[in-house]
């Protein structure tokens, strides 16, 4: 396909989405199938242009006075691409299966820029009524954390140390130019391409087949970490979907030690044992989905708990970058409300100065930071471990600052540390049971 026939699909696509509602990734999916003449190399160039106007979608549509699909996908040429209004100007010249050729209006929005003076929530590129959150959280660095948000994401991967070292993936996967990661000792990090280019499937690698290492963003690397999964512990992972923090445990553990794997949805979870399978995971013990009375067993008995909480997803929206403008604030309520009741259920199954470990890929302060709070109040046998305690011993070195300044919790962002978006809480419970609360 020529470039022009490229921009016109991925029009296409933003309409799907725009017309029917569809996720991205289904709509793209569904063009893909009725358009098999298409090369995979045509493919990713859509998707990365569909992408990259959805992350960018406000500011966009704000540059060019319009948040219909031609215009955004016209504006991510120019904003997100670095092509020059001339050069799309020229491709759309209204012959077959290019778009047709630019109005006024819209020479002079791809020219133009974004005003100084316009809302943080269009610099920043999310959600208007977000705005009052991610300002509590970040302050005056909202829109640079915002704008960190809505790029695009690198490759990060987590060597399986049961079965090799960093230096020998670093070997295997030379071809692809991989970076050790900046915090995780075990992570390696392919940076994203830049316009029509496409990440490489590293899934499909050999080394890959052979459990050498899984795909994990940095910043669910550091969480599992964090949780201090040394060799011979009693842990859960309460919400354990598909396995990857299950995985990376295991490996901190050295296949030493007891893990239980548990979730409500057998469907989220039946990957996990292939995955346990190719990574030579044996220390894993995956309990039925949504049988409680497997977790009532374990009351007061795990020295870790680590619960990946549900959450909004609002920390993966460089990854997932539609599902931000579908958010609504009944759904953050719908969350809040299975995290508080994930993290009761959690509780009792910790043992006298064991650790609760509240993870979630969110950065909005009502998942994170007041869900601990209010957490804390219902169960005073509980106190935080302030997270630079533990990072020494864990990950090695000095820490890192939390994205909110917070010394207790931390906060990782793309913006402050290239990371997806997650937060870490660590909560000891005290050395005695807590009567009632039990």
């Amino acid at each position: 396909m020529r470039p022009a026939g490229r921009l016109q699909a991925a029009i296409e696509v933003l309409s799907e989405i725009r017309d029917r509602h569809r996720p991205a990734s289904q709509a793209l999916a569904e063009w893909g199938r009725a358009h098999r003449f298409a090369g995979s190399g045509d493919r990713a160039a859509i998707g990365n242009l569909v992408y990259d106007a959805q992350r960018r979608k406000a500011s966009i549509a704000a540059r060019m006075g319009d948040e219909s699909p031609r215009s955004l996908a016209l504006g991510a040429m120019v904003v997100a691409w670095g092509e020059s209004a001339e050069a799309v100007d020229a491709l759309c010249d209204g012959s077959k299966f290019a778009p047709g050729p630019l109005s006024d209006a819209e020479r002079e929005g791809l020219a133009g820029t974004l005003a100084e003076e316009a809302p943080p929530w269009l610099r920043g590129d999310y959600p208007e009524w977000l705005h009052a959150s991610l300002e509590r959280v970040f302050g005056e660095r909202a829109v640079q954390e915002g704008a960190g948000l809505a790029r695009r994401a690198p490759v990060d991967m987590r060597v399986n140390t049961l079965k090799a070292d960093r230096d020998k993936v670093l070997k295997s996967l030379t071809k692809f130019s991989p970076e050790k990661a900046r915090f995780s000792p075990v992570g390696l990090r392919i940076p994203p391409p830049v316009g029509p280019g496409r990440s490489p499937h590293l899934e499909a690698d050999t080394s890959h087949g052979k459990g050498w290492f899984e795909i994990q963003d940095e910043g669910s690397q550091i969480a599992a970490l964090l949780a201090g999964a040394t060799p011979g512990r009693q842990l859960l992972d309460l919400c354990a979907g598909s396995g990857g923090k299950t995985l990376a445990l295991a490996a901190a553990m050295e296949n030493r030690g007891q893990i239980h794997a548990y979730d409500t949805d057998a469907m989220r979870l039946r990957p996990i044992f292939e995955r346990l399978k190719r990574a030579s995971a044996r220390n894993v013990q995956v309990l039925r989905a949504g049988e409680e009375a497997a977790l009532t067993a374990l009351s007061g008995k795990m020295d870790i708990v680590v619960i990946d909480a549900p959450c909004t997803g609002s920390g993966v929206w460089r990854r997932r970058p539609d599902a931000k403008w579908r958010l609504r604030p009944e759904a953050l309520e719908r969350r809040r409300r299975e995290q508080q009741e994930v993290l009761d259920q959690g509780a009792p199954l910790v043992k006298p100065g064991g650790r609760l470990v509240y993870v979630t890929c969110s950065v909005l302060p009502e998942e994170n930071t007041d869900q601990v709070a209010a957490f804390l109040e219902r169960r005073p046998d509980f106190s935080i471990l302030p997270f630079a305690e533990v990072w020494g011993e864990a990950i090695g070195g000095e820490p890192p600052a939390s994205a909110d300044g917070r010394s207790d919790t931390l906060l990782l962002t793309p913006a402050s540390h290239g990371t997806d978006g997650f937060f870490i809480a660590i909560l000891q419970r005290s050395g005695a049971a807590g009567g009632q609360q039990q």
